[in-house]
């Protein structure tokens, strides 16, 4: 079930995380960080000064070609979250010889689930734009996300016309990494109802069918989408488990390459949590196929 995503343990996560991203933490041998840059517009009607921005951790070593680029997108059940408190994902990420860029996005009540995607393809082509004056690769960008990141990663992976809307010719994404995701098919979780505080999706979703397939990535894979690198915890919850295996024999099936790893013993929140240290098994397998 996806109810109840944010628990306590988590919120204590975070809560760390955050007091440890102050400015003593802001100052790195190993990177520098480039803070809340705008990825849209700020002059448009929509922007959101505290969400429509952007970090990008760069790496300071020279390289003799540029390092490849990962935007990460965070989760909090579509109504909750920030890039500040992933902080951690950035320094791990450029520490190891990768462009990081972390983004927020606007949240529910305020928009739905659709306007949250677009914001994440803004943010995605703004790299596209950018990110070569920081070091980063545009050729090689792969998104990352965990939980309703995740479910965002794989639509900006999988939906074309999310990138066509804002004029670009191609999806700018070359591949996916998607941490314990959520959302990967609502259309079918949503129809059933199971429990009584599935309700409150319909905040984030809307109430028409038809929008919550709109937004679900297993309906939008088709042949020629990027290749994938799939992880749910062995102990995380059953629709995380049934949508990214779905997913992933989806992928498979239309020749796409997708790797699947279940990490044992490891429930919904542990597998972000084990992000904060660089030598976790997602990064090792993320950032070989990335380097490669």
């Amino acid at each position: 079930m996806l109810h109840h995503l944010v628990r306590p343990s988590l919120g204590l996560f975070l809560l760390f995380a955050t007091l440890l991203s102050t400015n003593a933490f802001s100052i790195s041998l190993t990177s520098k960080r480039f803070r809340d840059i705008p990825y849209k517009a700020t002059t448009a009607p929509d922007f959101s000064p505290e969400k429509n921005v952007l970090d990008v951790y760069r790496p300071n070593k020279k390289a003799d070609k540029p390092y490849p680029v990962v935007v990460f997108i965070h989760g909090g059940n579509w109504n909750s979250g920030s890039k500040n408190i992933y902080w951690f994902i950035g320094r791990r990420l450029a520490k190891q010889g990768i462009v990081a860029v972390i983004i927020s996005y606007r949240l529910s009540p305020g928009v739905l689930v659709p306007a949250m995607a677009t914001d994440c393809a803004q943010a995605v082509a703004w790299t596209s734009l950018h990110i070569a004056n920081y070091g980063g690769d545009p050729n090689r960008i792969y998104v990352m996300g965990h939980s309703a990141g995740g479910g965002l990663a794989a639509l900006l992976a999988t939906d074309d016309t999310l990138f066509e809307k804002l004029g670009m010719a191609r999806n700018p994404v070359k591949g996916a990494i998607l941490d314990d995701p959520a959302g990967i098919n609502m259309y079918d979780y949503l129809k059933k109802m199971e429990f009584p505080s599935d309700k409150q999706y319909l905040t984030s979703f809307g109430a028409d069918p038809e929008g919550w397939r709109s937004v679900s990535p297993l309906y939008k894979v088709k042949a020629g989408a990027p290749p994938m690198l799939l992880y749910t915890g062995e102990k995380t919850y059953p629709s995380i488990i049934s949508g990214t295996e779905a997913l992933h024999k989806k992928l498979l099936s239309l020749g796409i390459k997708s790797q699947y790893t279940v990490i044992p013993g490891k429930a919904h929140v542990p597998m972000v949590k084990q992000l904060f240290w660089k030598r976790n098994i997602i990064y090792r397998e993320a950032i070989g196929w990335m380097t490669n």
